[in-house]
């Protein structure tokens, strides 16, 4: 059995016969070997007395001597830690990694080890310690362990880990925490061993907080918050209980809450949950003596963990809520991909519009437009394509929203009207022996607005050689309805000039038919849901019209002829309409009947045809 010196004893060197052996007294601690060491070493009423625990260790990790301190800190005797396995008293086996390095240590190879455990206390508290390990200088046969209490700094960087991560105003945790948990749940380890493999999320804010926040103050404002997030802890411990786990309820920031599903059970338990805070959320509030009422919108996302990431995560449920409140607030909406598919394509075609135009990619197709009582092709209305290197051929529903949003229509608007009084004056120059036809464009009200049209029609009608009165502006009625101001002078100016102006699916919007009689407009475009009610055949006695749509339309066109103004009924697709349109004196008609839109050599066919009929110009 060998003999190891415990702290606070006094022996003096050891006999040259045990200066071989691996014990190590402390007076043998920097004594080179073969001499007298000092009695007694300077150092041991130091060792003894510091606050620092401390022991010395020999090389095969067993403790030779440890001081008061240690002992105290552990909760024993020192001369009971002596011969103690060092590793089993402040627990450096517990993880391979400490434990290669400690004996890395140990063996001279390593120069010091240093980590944090928390130890057990005989009286039952724990503790953290630090724990360093490292060579005594010049000995080669001892190490010294020493131990740092830091449970007092642990418990502050908890508190303050705790206010770092959690919202003053609910005591909820904050977006720092919840994107902590999130992302730890969306790691592989955390789904591939147990649990469901799915996870869900609903993402929630309050339908009127602002106005109460700024009515009644931020001081009310935070109480109603901190109630909703009882409300929501409330929602989230039941939909808890009886299962494995509870939702995590943090908030995000403003009134914005999210509450956090690990290992879901698929859509209906997330459904569950937000039918739940709706509910919760929808009872008024008592707050400083006053009945609050507010409602929640609420974005729902559930889906596999396998290939999610937070950010993912967090999009769709933010594209979910705009869904929710778009769609009338004070509801919940699941995550749709069909629809955030078009959203996405909707965003990509936006970020790309503007130098699509630059590109080229856009060409114009053409539709005739015939005339009622001779069938010959009177002009032609030129309408947009965008050919998208990703998404093939787009009609100009897919795109034109987005020019006029973010301006872009301007200079599309020009490309349109340059491209199509150029083809125009062609077919004037390559049939000189037939009626020219005119070429009808369509303007949005934004380009009347942000930009000089008047100008850019003169430019472009000089450019091209193009006669004014062969050029035909469209815009819709709801833009020339009641039009002050600018679009008013710009209408006048451009009629003054020869141009003719044409109302657009007319009879759908606001009609103010007094205000009509004082427009520049020479052409009314009755929209395709009147024309669409001539659809029946006179032979067809099972299907019986109904009077009422001819005598609107009549009607319609009565008026117009009066003001001096010529009708055109688009979507006809039947002899029939034609039949009942000529009838009541329509003037021009534009539909599949005649043709499809087609590129400009198609139209070329029709000129000098003694009438175009049905299916001659259809591809």
């Amino acid at each position: 059995m060998r003999e190891r010196a415990v702290s606070g004893t006094s022996e003096g060197p050891a006999p040259a016969a045990d200066l071989d052996r691996p014990v190590v007294t402390e007076s043998e601690i920097d004594t080179p070997p073969g001499t007298e060491p000092p009695a007694p070493a300077p150092y041991r009423s130091v060792f003894t007395a510091a606050p620092l625990a401390m022991a010395v260790v020999d090389r095969e990790g067993m403790v030779v001597s440890a001081n008061d301190s240690l002992a105290t800190l552990l909760g024993s005797a020192p001369d009971e830690l002596a011969g103690a396995v060092a590793a089993d008293l402040v627990d450096l086996t517990c993880d391979a990694r400490t434990w290669h390095a400690y004996r890395e240590v140990l063996r001279g190879r390593q120069s010091r080890l240093r980590c944090t455990r928390r130890l057990k206390h005989p009286d039952g508290h724990s503790l953290w310690v630090q724990v360093t390990v490292a060579p005594l200088p010049a000995d080669d046969r001892a190490v010294l362990l020493s131990v740092a209490d830091i449970s007092s700094r642990r418990e502050l960087q908890a508190r303050l880990r705790h206010l770092q991560m959690h919202d003053p105003v609910t005591r909820l945790p904050n977006r720092t925490l919840f994107f902590e948990r999130l992302s730890a749940a969306l790691e592989a380890e955390a789904y591939e061993q147990s649990g469901t493999g799915r996870i869900g999320l609903c993402y929630l804010d309050l339908d009127g907080f602002k106005a109460i926040n700024d009515t009644l103050g931020h001081r009310v404002g935070d109480r109603l918050l901190a109630a909703v997030a009882e409300r929501l802890t409330r929602c989230a411990d039941e939909a808890g209980h009886a299962r494995t786990s509870t939702p995590l309820v943090a908030r995000l920031g403003g009134d914005e809450f999210a509450l956090l599903v690990e290992d879901s059970t698929g859509t209906e338990q997330l459904a569950e949950l937000a039918e739940s805070v709706l509910e919760a959320i929808q009872d008024p509030f008592d707050i400083s003596g006053q009945r609050l009422s507010v409602s929640a919108s609420i974005g729902v996302v559930e889906r596999h963990a396998a290939g999610t990431t937070p950010t993912a995560l967090m999009q769709a449920a933010d594209t979910t809520l705009y869904w929710a409140k778009a769609d009338g607030k004070s509801r919940w909406t699941l995550f749709d991909p069909e629809r955030n598919a078009h959203r996405m394509t909707r965003q990509a075609l936006a970020s790309t519009l503007r130098p699509a135009i630059d590109r080229g990619e856009f060409r114009l197709e053409y539709q005739p437009l015939v005339g009622m009582e001779d069938d010959r092709l009177h002009g032609v209305e030129a309408l947009i394509r965008w050919n998208h290197p990703q998404f093939g051929v787009l009609t100009p529903n897919r795109f034109i929203g987005l020019a006029e949003e973010d301006g872009s229509i301007v200079p599309l608007g020009r490309w349109v009207l340059r491209t199509a009084c150029r083809q125009a004056r062609r077919w004037q120059l390559d049939h000189p022996g037939e009626p020219p036809i005119f070429v009808s464009v369509n303007v949005a009200v934004r380009q009347v607005w942000d930009s000089d049209l008047v100008a850019d029609v003169a430019e472009t009608l000089a450019e091209t050689g193009l006669a004014p009165h062969l050029l035909q502006l469209e815009l819709t009625e709801s833009a020339v309805m009641g039009s002050a101001g600018r679009p008013l002078q710009t209408l006048k100016a451009l009629s003054d000039m020869g141009v003719r102006i044409a109302i657009d699916d007319f009879g759908t919007g606001y009609s103010n038919l007094a205000y009509l009689s004082r427009l520049p407009v020479s052409v009314l475009k009755l929209d395709g849901t009147f024309v669409r009610g001539f659809q029946y055949d006179d032979r067809d006695t099972a299907t019986r019209p109904n009077p009422a749509d001819e005598v609107v339309v009549e009607a319609m066109i009565q008026l117009a002829h009066r003001l001096g103004l010529t009708v055109t009924a688009e979507c006809v697709e039947t002899s029939a309409q034609a039949s009942r349109l000529r009838r009541i004196g329509c003037d021009t008609g534009q539909g599949w009947l005649y043709s499809r839109p087609v590129p400009p050599d198609r139209i070329s066919e029709l000129l000098g045809t003694p009438g175009v009929q049905a299916g001659v110009g259809n591809p």
